[in-house]
């Protein structure tokens, strides 16, 4: 039986008066890609800033690894092995790629192995060893896409959670970004993949959790999701 990793069960978070999420249940096992699928607006970037603290749940759990993360701060999930690359890159334009790089490796286990983190980031992203003095502000949408990543992946995560990363970005690099989201579970890291690229998604995820108006809809295998093209076509008008 695998190690379940995350569990969220029945969570209940929104913004204000606004509430998003409904008792939101979803479960993590070690060494998995599970994707988020869903429309714009039912709720796949409020669920990853639950998990990450950014947001608080009203009601309802998060567990990591065993631990209660519902009343920590995001710096504290991050320590525990969470790495959240939100939608929109966010990188520090003002410095550097390997200065961002650097920034990533803040927490404590991370520390220790600055330089070897960094080999592998720039093995993944090979542009990135090449830019690596150039101002983060300067780079194209994809390659401040592979800087985001490699800056969550310098954490040295038991869990990345990736919101759009193919967002705007051109089809050649999307092919080559989920490739490399492959790679990164391959080495035996944990995944959680929130996009409007089904298809990509689907083709290299394990499991797959379908969100409509803040609820789980549907979930299952990825490959199963594959195979059906009637739900398919209902839920996600493929």
């Amino acid at each position: 039986m695998p190690e379940k990793l995350l569990a969220v069960d029945g969570i209940n978070v929104g913004y204000g008066d606004v509430q998003i999420l409904w008792d939101l249940s979803l479960e993590v096992y070690r060494g998995e890609i599970v994707v988020i699928l869903g429309p714009n607006g039912v709720g796949k970037t409020t669920t990853l800033k639950a998990i990450s603290g950014l947001l608080q749940c009203k009601t309802g759990s998060i567990k990591f690894n065993g631990q209660e993360l519902t009343r920590l701060d995001p710096h504290k999930v991050a320590e525990l092995g969470i790495a959240h690359v939100p939608e929109g890159r966010r990188v520090f334009p003002q410095l550097t790629v390997l200065d961002n790089l650097y920034l990533g490796a803040y927490a404590k286990k991370a520390r220790g192995s600055i330089g070897k983190t960094l080999q592998y980031v720039f093995e993944l992203f090979p542009i990135l060893h090449d830019r690596s003095s150039q101002m983060a502000g300067t780079l194209s949408g994809g390659e401040q896409q592979m800087l985001a990543i490699g800056r969550g992946l310098m954490s040295l995560p038991d869990l990345i959670m990736l919101d759009e990363p193919s967002l705007g970005l051109m089809p050649k690099i999307v092919t080559s970004l989920f490739q490399v989201i492959q790679r990164i579970n391959q080495s035996g890291m944990t995944v959680v993949l929130v996009e409007q690229n089904v298809q990509e998604s689907l083709a290299i995820a394990h499991r797959y959790y379908l969100l409509e108006t803040g609820r789980v809809a549907l979930h299952g295998q990825s490959s199963e999701l594959m195979e059906h093209a009637d739900l398919r076509s209902a839920y996600l008008g493929m």
